[in-house]
């Protein structure tokens, strides 16, 4: 069951990071990191051309109120989104009674492989479940793509089906592999670790 989440006066902070909400003075941040060849396209989407692709996606940011802006406490910027989609668990029966969302994310290619995307995607399961009551989340990851997959790994998802994805952006049909995180799942390994 999709639930609507506003995160714009959330704030959820990590020891290296915060998650809050995009603002107009994000642009040349968000900019920075979605015009590396290779980062958008890992998501779906090709990378900013222009500071004005960058412009209108901030702007679509803000107004959805489901996207955290992964700020770097330490560096002092935005380095990634995460988001809280609707979920494919949504259509799918045996899951379809669930409060749930879809976790997507994209990271800075200069912060690959620091551990931050696992670090930022914790925090936000930790508070669905803790605080909003959503009983599950789903995440998915294209089939090349290793580094996602060991994020999602990292974070408990388990592995739920293979699917297919078209991206309008760049006119290609994609392998997806799809997996979901239940609340009972979560705190079974809370209670395995006492």
């Amino acid at each position: 069951m999709d639930i609507q989440i506003d995160v714009s006066n959330i704030v959820i902070e990590t020891e290296r990071l915060i998650l809050k909400a995009f603002t107009k003075e994000d642009l040349h941040d968000l900019y920075s990191y979605s015009s590396i060849p290779g980062v958008g396209e890992m998501a779906g989407w090709p990378h900013h051309e222009s500071i004005e692709t960058s412009e209108r996606v901030l702007h679509a940011f803000i107004e959805s109120k489901e996207i955290f802006a992964v700020y770097h406490k330490a560096d002092r910027k935005v380095i990634g989104s995460l988001g809280l989609h609707k979920s494919w668990a949504n259509e799918d029966e045996g899951y379809k009674g669930l409060k749930v969302k879809e976790i997507g994310y994209v990271i800075s290619k200069d912060y690959w492989g620091q551990g931050l995307m696992p670090e930022a995607v914790k925090a936000v399961i930790d508070y669905g479940f803790n605080t909003l009551g959503l009983e599950a989340f789903t995440c998915d990851h294209f089939s090349e793509n290793r580094q996602s997959q060991r994020v999602i790994e990292k974070c408990g998802f388990r592995f739920a089906k293979k699917g297919q994805f078209y991206s309008k952006p760049l006119q290609r049909s994609i392998e997806d592999m799809k997996y979901i995180l239940l609340r009972e799942q979560d705190m079974q390994k809370d209670h395995t670790k006492g």
